[in-house]
């Protein structure tokens, strides 16, 4: 069964006479009628009650009829839609994020884009770096924003931004006065630790791996903003990039004087996927803007 076939078959429903439905789709009439018998046969029934030079469907053909349009005025609609995807400027973005990014980095970009292109809309989704980097391999994904650079070639990355990392304490701790910090001051200090599925996980394990440190950890939380929380309330201290969204009342940043000690933010994509030409005009415009 081919959409041709389709496309006939609904024409002679409308215009109920083989001759003229051969005109309008510009065959032969022997053509057509080859077509509908084929269409017939795979059916295992007939379509039609012929009588003369004018044909009506009969109830099979009804039934059939009313399938075929709701089928075909879904394909055209899912046509319109991916075409409308695919429009560089009127496209959809799927795009991934870190939860920490949505307080200001991710806005300032969209804003910045949708400046220049209004008709694009976004699909955001946000979480820690497992979650997002899995969207992105399975396609739920056009891109992802995150902290750790991949290290397989199946990847390309356009390094965002680099942040310095602090010791966070509490406002009332007896670091809270200093003007930088060593990793080793902190041994035996109770450490609020962020899980492996946070990106800045990798970042912290190889700051504290280059000067041997390593943490009293006491709690382990699933996202930045808890662990700031957590230190706020006095159960810790910690290491956190300072962001919007983790700058609470109650906490002393303490700069580190120990080298390296920054996390990295960057736009990853796929090598191996197909982008839409809205999505390749955002990341152009990101590399532009963070080059």
């Amino acid at each position: 069964m081919e959409l041709t076939q389709l496309n006939y078959f609904l024409t002679v429903v409308r215009l109920q006479h083989m001759t003229k439905a051969s005109e309008a789709l510009s065959i032969t009439q022997p053509a057509l009628s080859h077509a509908i018998s084929k269409l017939e046969d795979e059916l295992g029934v007939p379509l039609f009650e012929r009588s003369g030079r004018t044909i009506q469907l009969n109830r099979y053909g009804k039934r059939f009829a009313e399938s075929v349009t709701k089928a075909l005025d879904e394909l055209d609609s899912g046509k319109q839609i991916v075409q409308e995807w695919a429009d560089p400027e009127t496209g959809i973005i799927s795009m991934s994020y870190l939860n920490i990014l949505g307080a200001e980095l991710v806005p300032k970009l969209i804003r910045s884009f949708s400046a220049k292109h209004p008709g694009i809309s976004f699909d955001l989704k946000q979480g820690n770096h497992t979650v997002i980097v899995n969207q992105l391999d399975n396609g739920a994904s056009d891109m992802a924003i995150t902290s750790i650079k991949p290290h397989s070639d199946t990847y390309a990355w356009i390094p965002m931004l680099t942040a310095p990392l602090y010791v966070v304490v509490p406002s009332a701790h007896r670091f809270a006065g200093l003007k930088e910090i060593r990793f080793q001051q902190l041994e035996g200090e109770p450490f609020i630790e962020v899980k492996n599925s946070c990106g800045l996980n990798e970042s912290l394990c190889a700051c504290f791996g280059r000067v041997g440190f390593q943490p009293a950890t006491t709690f382990e939380a699933d996202d930045l903003m808890t662990v700031a929380g957590f230190v706020a309330a006095g159960l810790g201290i910690s290491v956190l990039p300072q962001t919007n969204g983790l700058i609470l009342d109650g906490l002393a940043w303490l700069p580190i004087a120990d080298e390296g000690a920054i996390c990295e933010v960057g736009l990853q994509t796929r090598r191996d996927r197909f982008l839409s030409p809205a999505a390749k005009r955002f990341i152009d415009d990101v590399h532009a803007s963070f080059q």
